[in-house]
């Protein structure tokens, strides 16, 4: 059968849609980027946050039309938003063929039918044609259990991954073309914490550190800053292939939100792990994400994350406004924030971070940077690749613009010198 996925929500939704089309392409099914030319439509859905949750209810209802117009034969419904509603996302579309839970592939499988082609020469397919770039999700779950967030409800607790299929599923990638890793979880440095063999985070870095190709660029994204200190940066700046940067959420940098978050951390923690990376290489790149109008955030505390933000002057940085969820302890907080006074907070600091990212941004005019390839000027007379560094986590972060290239193709690493910037993007001419 033909079938077309949509892939809604966060990099590990992208991960798990791409095991499942490795499936369906195992069992003889034939993907289409086109819905319009498919006979199945699955949507793999995120409910994290209201905000996701409508724009996946207009998904499903856009889709359930095409199969009412006869546009398409079949339509399964996936992942995130059926693990937290479940009943009563099924009683709302009572024209979907399929509900299924996140990672309950098999039962799509069944559903669609077709036996393993054991000729099958496809390897990892990638969703995106940017398969030179890709996500390894590391574990499922989590047990942190921070106040205002509703994984542990909807994707239930800490699962890792068994070290030799993570392993083997890295190295597939690999042989698909991949030249960056990027791995990502709930949290990665809880990684193995379920297990008795002792196989944990470290371990994990350092077999793939060690079995994946000479060059393999491992991008870490979302570490728990609780459980980073002085000891672990280190251990992971001597391992060749891990990039100089960081995914570290902070949410907060004032002591009795973070303790309301059920995330408290000691006094000065934060400074101290941030600092240390600047003091060891000050073109570290660090990335994190705050919230703005959690219960409680006065002007005050508010002010103490500004402060903190100027203070270490993070690269990049996301910022959103809070959201209370249903089921989690936050939503019942007594003291809410009017949701005008979050929206504006949030401004404020993405007006501040602006100024910050161009900051680091000049810092690298006049140095050289490796820049993988990625994607032609949309001018049609330009012969300039817009690419990604170290410095920059796919679909999240700032580009590189390379000019001077001759046989370059994209995909392919070079070396550029960096003449300007603006805010999160640079500009660089190819060396050689």
């Amino acid at each position: 059968m033909k079938i077309h996925i949509e892939s809604m929500g966060c990099a590990k939704n992208t991960a798990d849609s791409e095991n499942l089309l490795h499936q369906l392409i195992l069992h003889g099914h034939e993907i289409t980027d086109n819905i319009y030319d498919s006979e199945v439509a699955i949507i793999n859905t995120c409910g994290f946050i209201q905000d996701a949750v409508k724009e996946n209810i207009n998904e499903i209802l856009d889709i359930e039309e095409l199969k009412a117009n006869g546009t398409i034969k079949k339509f399964i419904v996936a992942g995130c938003l059926y693990n937290r509603y479940g009943a009563e996302l099924a009683r709302e579309f009572p024209n979907v063929d399929l509900f299924v839970r996140s990672e309950e592939w098999d039962k799509i499988i069944n559903f669609l039918g077709g036996n393993i082609n054991a000729n099958c020469k496809t390897i990892a397919p990638a969703l995106s044609k940017n398969f030179w770039t890709r996500y390894l999700k590391v574990s499922e779950g989590c047990n942190t259990l921070c106040s205002y967030c509703a994984i542990p409800m909807i994707r239930g607790r800490l699962r890792s991954v068994h070290l030799k299929p993570l392993v083997d599923r890295a190295l597939m990638l690999c042989a698909a073309g991949a030249k960056e890793i990027c791995l990502v979880g709930q949290d990665l440095t809880v990684y193995g914490q379920d297990f008795n063999s002792g196989t944990n985070f470290r371990t994990m870095i350092e077999t793939l550190n060690r079995e994946l190709p000479s060059g393999t660029w491992l991008r870490l994204l979302y570490l728990h800053p609780n459980r980073v200190n002085e000891e672990l940066i280190d251990f992971l700046m001597s391992q060749d292939k891990i990039l100089h940067y960081l995914d570290i959420p902070i949410q907060h940098a004032d002591s009795e939100i973070l303790t309301r978050m059920n995330r408290p951390v000691k006094p000065g923690h934060l400074e101290r792990i941030f600092k240390y990376i600047r003091s060891v290489d000050d073109l570290f790149t660090l990335r994190t994400t705050v919230m703005t109008g959690f219960p409680g955030e006065s002007e005050a505390s508010f002010a103490r994350l500004e402060d903190f933000i100027s203070e270490i002057e993070f690269d990049r940085l996301g910022c959103f406004v809070y959201s209370p969820e249903e089921g989690t302890k936050a939503a019942y907080y007594p003291d809410q924030v009017d949701i005008e006074i979050a929206e504006e907070r949030c401004a404020r600091l993405l007006a501040l971070q602006s100024e910050i990212s161009q900051s680091r941004g000049e810092l690298f005019i006049n140095r050289e940077l490796d820049v993988l390839l990625e994607e032609p000027d949309s001018d049609p007379e330009s012969k300039d690749i817009w690419g990604r560094s170290y410095r920059d986590a796919p679909e999240v972060d700032g580009l590189v613009c390379v000019s001077g290239l001759d046989r370059a193709k994209l995909g392919d690493v070079v070396k550029a010198r960096i003449y300007d910037c603006v805010e999160n993007d640079l500009f660089g001419e190819v060396i050689n």
